[in-house]
């Protein structure tokens, strides 16, 4: 198809969806309302539906005070007979797919149910609005003269009982029109391999021929696949191989540590990096200025928001608040209720408002993924500017890193010991500690108060790690790839422990 037609259908599509967009734009709140009463008449008949009497609920009040926020544990035992193949438990239509977790905080895998509505109104939708957002900031883009190298998780697809489970990059596959299996590569054969190193030597193999005009996939395996294709390739610019290479579309981990690696193999100034926030649960957000790290909260996917400030999390008079009451620059853990029967539902990351008027957020970090030990709420947001900063100053390049407290013991004071893999170590690492220190410090001031003359932390403890640790850490734990990644920040230290021993 002539890309001159290809872009006048985008544009069309995208003035059509402009429409809705702009609808949410102007009144988020009352779309937000509109779509809980939506969702609560499409399952009162459930048997969740029933137990919380869904169909007397006319206010949001009501919904906070009668259904109970949840996690995955306290919808596992439906979720399992929702699998089995039950019907109209939580959901009233049936439930055919389920995205297999694939975090590293939880050795027991999760299975998110996914509907055809989040499916089709959700996760596709996210898809093509990406696109249209990404061609209406770039009319005189040529992305559609070759094709997306899109690096996902997926694994094979397993049914039981009726019903399918595997990543949730392998069921987007699996059911994506035929027309998108020619605008992508590598093939769906390829991309569906379950060995992850063969998968990532055939995608090297079959891409470097293509004619690449953007990327797709979380930053730290694409960084991985790229350096491959480099090295296959003897080349040291991407651009080199892909003459036409544009833009890259990434999400599932922080880009911060990876920004001048990418860099470094993408030198072009103008090449465009557009951020999205997705997960098993459904697709959230989506970048939609170039050049901008703030992304633009979906309000008509079917996802219903509401969230609890980070500063009383987990006590016992924990506040919950819808869209309409967050403030700026304040850290909130996410509470989603889904067009695939997930009610109040926790979903384990954390984020902060940086525009309430269009609402665009930054992602901060995970719950559960933070350190606060000795009271100083060090999130990762915290750890990745930092790490960032004294990178930069140091001329280092950073592959991966974990941290964990060093707890009180008789008089010692306690502290937090890093262990972090370079790609290019800083020349001194007593330095780096000493600029990363006071980098933190300058970025949380708990930390820094916690910090003052030694009080309560000592300074950092840095190791280094040795070449390939994580990814061997990974691969040991049967981790590698797509959304697998490693845990930043614990207040436990089972992860760091894990990591120093195979470090030895």
């Amino acid at each position: 198809m002539p890309i001159p037609l290809v872009n006048s259908i985008a544009s069309w599509f995208l003035k059509k969806r402009f429409h809705q967009i702009e609808l949410f734009l102007k009144y988020p709140n009352e779309v937000q309302e509109e779509l809980l009463f939506s969702l609560l008449e499409i399952a009162k008949d459930t048997e969740t539906g029933k137990q919380h009497e869904f169909s007397s609920i006319k206010s949001y009040a009501t919904f906070a005070d009668r259904v109970p926020i949840s996690t995955y544990e306290c919808f596992q035992e439906k979720i399992e007979r929702s699998r089995r193949g039950e019907s109209n438990i939580f959901w009233s239509k049936p439930i055919k797919w389920f995205a297999k977790s694939s975090g590293t905080t939880n050795a027991k895998s999760k299975f998110i149910p996914v509907s055809l509505e989040s499916l089709e109104n959700c996760h596709y939708a996210a898809s093509k609005d990406l696109l249209c957002m990404y061609l209406n900031n770039n009319p005189d883009s040529q992305l559609f003269t070759g094709k997306s190298l899109r690096l996902g998780g997926s694994k094979e697809l397993y049914k039981e009982n009726g019903t399918v489970f595997g990543d949730l990059s392998a069921i987007l596959i699996d059911n994506m029109p035929f027309w998108a299996e020619f605008s992508s590569t590598p093939s769906s054969k390829v991309s569906l391999m379950s060995n992850w190193e063969t998968k990532m030597d055939a995608i090297v193999k079959e891409t470097i021929n293509e004619n690449v005009t953007s990327l797709a996939g979380v930053p730290s395996w694409m960084l991985v696949l790229l350096n491959n294709v480099l090295d296959e390739t003897d080349k040291t610019s991407l651009f080199d191989i892909w003459p036409n290479l544009e833009a890259y579309f990434h999400g599932g981990v922080s880009f911060n540590p990876y920004i001048d690696q990418y860099r470094n193999i993408l030198p072009k100034k103008d090449f465009k990096y557009y951020e999205i926030y997705n997960a098993s649960e459904g697709f959230f957000a989506i970048q939609d200025q170039n050049y901008s790290g703030d992304l633009l909260l979906m309000l008509d996917y079917g996802i219903f928001y509401e969230f609890i400030p980070m500063d009383n999390y987990g006590k016992e008079n924990q506040k919950v608040i819808p869209l309409s009451e967050v403030e700026l620059n304040k850290n909130y853990a996410v509470i989603i209720t889904t067009n695939a029967g997930l009610w109040r539902y926790k979903i384990g990351d954390t984020v902060r408002f940086v525009s309430i008027s269009p609402y665009r957020i930054k992602v901060s970090g995970r719950t559960k993924h933070h350190i606060n030990v000795f009271g100083e709420e060090l999130i990762i947001e915290n750890a990745e500017d930092a790490l960032k900063k004294v990178c930069k100053k140091t001329k280092s390049e950073i592959v991966d890193y974990t941290a964990a407290p060093i707890f009180m013991e008789g008089k010692e004071k306690g502290g937090h010991e890093w262990l972090i893999e370079f790609k290019t170590p800083p020349k001194d690492i007593n330095y780096f500690n000493e600029l990363f220190d006071n980098a933190l410090k300058s970025l949380n001031s708990d930390y820094e108060a916690k910090r003052y003359n030694n009080m309560t932390l000592n300074k950092p403890k840095i190791n280094v790690a040795r070449a390939h640790l994580f990814y061997d850490w990974l691969k040991q734990n049967d981790k590698l790839g797509g959304q697998h990644k490693v845990p930043r920040l614990s207040n436990t230290r089972q992860y760091l422990d894990d990591l120093l021993l195979l470090n030895n």
